[in-house]
């Protein structure tokens, strides 16, 4: 049978988001006094790849710079501590933390140019922001794509039914 929808069962979901909505305002705040005006690392001792066409599909036509790549990386690893630590893994809890990862992204990035007081809302649109090159509906086109999936992947994760038997980590413990 189907639970009805409750605040218990919309509890956990909410949430996570509000808390990783936290951590992307905190994180843009520390970008903002690592960049400061300069957005995309662009005057960061940082190597940088402008033109590849790997980065036209994969990275949307922005610069690859070393400082991305480890942060980027880094960020990735911290969402996917909480299986490490829990010794367990699974399709939904996977499809949690990348869900979340997105969320994580688009507010972070956004809320950088909110309280950036080189940008703020006037400033947050294509003319003022080059690094982002493709845009839809006023935001960048990563903000749209990232949402649509986040939503799909959190709502599977949060009402596919348990696994039968949950997969641990070997000689994780109970």
């Amino acid at each position: 049978m189907n639970e009805p929808v409750t605040l218990r069962r919309i509890a956990h979901p909410l949430a996570l988001l509000l808390w990783v909505m936290l951590l992307g305002y905190f994180f843009a705040m520390t970008e903002i006094q690592i960049e400061g005006p300069h957005g995309w690392a662009a005057t960061l001792p940082t190597w940088r790849i402008e033109k590849h066409l790997l980065l036209d599909i994969f990275w949307g036509g922005r610069a690859m710079t070393g400082y991305h790549a480890w942060l980027f990386s880094f960020m990735a690893l911290v969402f996917h501590l909480p299986l490490f630590i829990a010794g367990r893994v699974s399709l939904r809890l996977e499809a949690r933390c990348i869900g979340s990862l997105m969320v994580f992204w688009i507010t972070e990035d956004f809320l950088w140019f909110f309280f950036n007081p080189a940008f703020g809302l006037a400033r947050f649109s294509a003319p003022f922001i080059p690094w982002h090159k493709h845009w839809l509906l006023g935001v960048p086109t990563d903000y749209l794509v990232f949402s649509v999936t986040a939503v799909l992947l959190l709502t599977w994760s949060f009402l596919a039914p348990g696994d039968k038997k949950k997969p641990r980590f070997r000689g994780a413990g109970r």
